[in-house]
């Protein structure tokens, strides 16, 4: 069984290189934020970038099944929810960066432009204009859209009370 969360083995003789938890955190978040965008507006951030670096696909978009898992309350034993449908995708720019893409559905396109956008936003020179340009304002709609979705449902709330009756 793979353990997906460990780290990966380093070649023999070398040290192990994680990223500092910072830089992880980071990350963690535009990849979040690059999963949960729709292929349109992931299509709209590349073509509005000036200068697109060339990359080769080093895992070409791929459709598969996971297993998703869930805990009963958040903290109780994990059980199988269901399978759910990705996509993933690997790609390295040319200055050796790798950015990677796993996301719900079956869109390849939208896992190479988050794999793109991923080995691009890894570059600390590009790093502070993608996040101003691209991943802010992408937060920033699906934070609308959480907002929007809440009051509907918040609007078809019903309050369930029992008096209490004065015997």
């Amino acid at each position: 069984m793979t353990d997906f969360h460990a780290p990966h083995a380093a070649p023999e003789g070398a040290a192990a290189v994680f990223p500092a938890p910072a830089e992880s955190e980071a990350r963690r978040r535009w990849m979040g934020v690059l999963g949960r965008a729709s292929g349109d507006d992931l299509e709209r951030a590349w073509r509005s970038l000036a200068d697109k670096p060339a990359y080769v696909a080093v895992r070409a978009p791929e459709t598969g099944m996971v297993m998703v898992r869930g805990r009963a309350g958040g903290t109780g034993a994990p059980f199988c929810l269901g399978e759910m449908t990705v996509t993933r995708c690997a790609v390295e720019t040319a200055d050796g960066r790798v950015g990677v893409s796993y996301l719900a559905g079956r869109d390849p396109r939208r896992a190479e432009i988050a794999a793109a956008l991923d080995a691009l936003l890894q570059d600390p020179a590009r790093r502070a204009t993608l996040l101003r340009e691209v991943i802010d304002p992408l937060a920033a709609g699906q934070a609308d859209a959480r907002r929007a979705r809440r009051a509907k449902v918040a609007a078809t709330k019903v309050d369930f009370f029992t008096m209490v009756r004065g015997d």
